[in-house]
């Protein structure tokens, strides 16, 4: 048995060389629990040899058992060590310090920026603003469709995009010219803790994490506070012509509930549906959140009076600056948009 296990050790290592690896496993993965699992067996092989195979059927039986173990341990520890993170494009990252980002995420930005790591930053798009500092890092344009040389031209090491089909395109020509990017698509609230996640195991940065968890605490206090009784029915207008809402998929949907309302699209799983204003109408919500050049298109078209809300003066303006995106800030975004409510449920 000894002398068969010897002889299959040398044909394991030309098939570990020669074998094509799956799809989502790199040489050095496989390597590694192979080399394991292959020194073990070198070990056990000449231990038994030097006892003259004097060991019983049980004891040898125990040995390999443990062999078989350690080979498991090796393709699970090891492989989880060494693999890849996947991003939102179904593109393999690999790990690796990174200390030239070019992070054409605002929500990205925010959270490197606070977790500490500006002075990493070597690219944001026009619309990173928050926190302070976050305005001195060099603008490389707009983060949808972005100009690849312009974004190569500051060596990055990563490039953060937000994982939208408009920026597919970017994201090949940057492989192909070596740049590693990581594209994560941030329109929910629990998106941050996923972005979070995603950053610290390609970068091994681990302070975003806490950032991102004290931001996702935040929004739970806010959910936990006292319901609001009865539950406005809130549309939270996004632009228009054509009008588009919040739907369920988007964080602003979700951040009417979380302060206590119910989203009158709540049944449209995307996160900016287009509708219609007379389907506005059938929908009769108790109030309407707007940005302020939004609700100054919506008092001003005649339109819009066939509102309830909007004849009877429900148009709550929103800050821009606070949700403006699912961030950092989100904690403070939910009591934001809980005042703007609750003082309605107070009067019914």
């Amino acid at each position: 048995m000894a002398s068969g296990l010897a002889r299959g050790i040398p044909a394991l290592m030309r098939t570990r060389r020669s074998t094509s690896l799956p799809q989502g496993y790199s040489r050095h993965r496989l390597s590694a629990a192979s080399a394991g699992f292959i020194g073990a067996a070198v070990f056990v092989v000449r231990a038994a040899r030097m006892a003259r195979w004097r060991q019983t059927h049980a004891e040898l039986r125990v040995v390999l058992a443990a062999l078989l173990c350690l080979a498991a341990c090796g393709r699970g520890e090891m492989g989880s060590a060494v693999a890849a993170t996947v991003d939102d494009f179904g593109d393999s990252v690999a790990a690796g310090p990174a200390a030239r980002i070019v992070s054409l995420n605002p929500v990205a930005t925010e959270l490197l920026v606070t977790a500490g790591y500006r002075d990493r930053i070597v690219g944001r798009t026009h619309w990173d603003r928050y926190p302070a500092g976050a305005d001195g890092i060099p603008d490389l344009g707009d983060g949808m469709a972005p100009n690849v040389e312009v974004v190569l031209g500051a060596k990055p090491d990563l490039v953060i995009l937000y994982a939208s089909p408009a920026n597919r395109r970017a994201a090949d020509a940057l492989h192909s010219a070596g740049a590693r990017t990581l594209a994560i698509r941030t329109d929910r609230i629990a998106d941050l803790r996923r972005l979070a996640s995603a950053l610290a195991a390609v970068t091994g940065d681990t302070a975003v994490r806490g950032v991102a968890d004290s931001a996702t605490a935040s929004v739970a206090a806010v959910r936990n506070l006292t319901p609001l009784d009865p539950a406005p029915r809130v549309v939270w207008h996004m632009g228009d012509p054509p009008l588009f809402v919040a739907g369920r998929g988007s964080y602003m949907g979700e951040l009417i509930g979380v302060a206590g309302g119910v989203n009158a699209f709540d049944d449209l799983a995307a996160p900016s549906p287009q509708v219609s204003i007379e389907e506005v109408v059938r929908r009769d919500p108790d109030l309407i959140l707007a940005g302020p050049k939004g609700a100054a298109r919506i008092t001003q078209n005649a339109a819009w009076r066939t509102v309830r809300a909007v004849r009877e003066g429900r148009v709550v303006v929103y800050d821009t600056a606070i949700v403006g995106h699912p961030g950092v800030r989100i904690g403070e975004a939910a009591r934001h948009v809980r005042n703007l409510i609750a003082p309605l449920a107070a009067r019914r």
